[in-house]
């Protein structure tokens, strides 16, 4: 939980880990399990009035989201204290899970379903067994996996600045949130913008979207644009002019393409822009394509 504007970030320096968190929900959950994850847990069922009863209107909000995320045999027990962080969840073998929530939110109760929704989603990836090396990367998986899976909307929309104060839960910034959440809205036709309440929520969605929508116009896919076009035509001909190297490293999930020369012939590798999974195609013109880790169904121009 960050309070005050000089400790918010700003921009997209976990793009490449929530990329490589997408992608590992695809492996483990698989392309149909995804999809289980229609629609979004609506407005209505996590909305929290000052006039409702803290404790069972925080267990309301609880049941909504632990349906959300799949998880029907999860009790959860939510009890408040003073702490440093937003929440923090006891992860046993179930099947009761305690959270224990900031004593701020006792007041701030249009965001416990933000803070509900990160520990509710470590509860859900505990049982998946999906868990990435070190606390940063980790958080960043479960934001964006509390997003991709139709709660982390939430978590943007508790982010608000105004002249006196600000705030933002979690760990990806407003902007990767939005990126994260338009990449959900692209796999599921939604449009999330009608359940935000704050405009720097709002704002920050609609630049994520724009990196998203990117992703979708990047050679060699047919709808990159002539620019792009132009320099994929350029790096394929240096590629397939030169004498062809040793394999090396696999390349990196945000490498925009790679070229390899092998004996049936050259073949063009990139990241699936749905879950980033690298595929590779030959080098002859138009073609279709299919990812094989979430069925994406891809028109190229190699």
């Amino acid at each position: 939980m960050t309070n005050g504007a000089d400790g918010i970030a700003h921009g997209y320096p976990h793009l490449e880990t929530a990329r490589a968190a997408i992608t590992a929900l695809y492996r483990r959950l698989s392309a149909d399990g995804i999809r289980s994850y229609a629609p979004a847990v609506a407005p209505a069922e996590v909305a929290f009035s000052d006039l409702d009863d803290l404790h069972l209107g925080t267990q309301r909000v609880a049941r909504a989201l632990v349906q959300q995320l799949r998880l029907p045999d999860a009790r959860v027990i939510v009890s408040f204290r003073e702490m440093t962080h937003a929440a923090n969840v006891e992860l046993t073998a179930g099947p009761e899970y305690f959270i224990e929530l900031n004593n701020r939110f006792r007041t701030h109760r249009r965001d416990i379903g933000a803070a509900l929704a990160h520990e509710i989603t470590h509860v859900l990836l505990h049982r998946l067994g999906l868990t990435f090396p070190g606390t940063r990367d980790n958080e960043i998986l479960t934001d964006t996996a509390t997003t991709y899976l139709g709660a982390g909307w939430l978590l943007l929309d508790a982010y608000r600045e105004d002249r006196d104060s600000s705030q933002k839960l979690g760990y990806l910034t407003p902007e990767e949130f939005g990126y994260v959440l338009a990449k959900r809205a692209l796999v599921f036709d939604e449009d999330p913008r009608i359940w935000f309440t704050s405009p720097q929520g709002y704002t920050s969605y609609t630049k994520g979207r724009e990196l998203a929508l990117q992703d979708e116009r990047r050679p060699p896919l047919t709808t990159a644009g002539w620019s792009g076009r132009r320099r994929y035509a350029k790096d394929r001909g240096l590629a397939l002019a030169t004498p062809p190297e040793p394999p090396s490293a696999a390349p990196s999930p945000s490498s925009p393409y790679t070229f390899e020369r092998l004996s049936d012939g050259p073949r063009v590798s990139f990241p699936c822009p749905t879950c980033f999974q690298r595929i590779r195609i030959p080098v002859r013109g138009r073609i279709r394509a299919r990812c094989g880790l979430c069925g994406t169904v891809l028109d190229c121009d190699t």
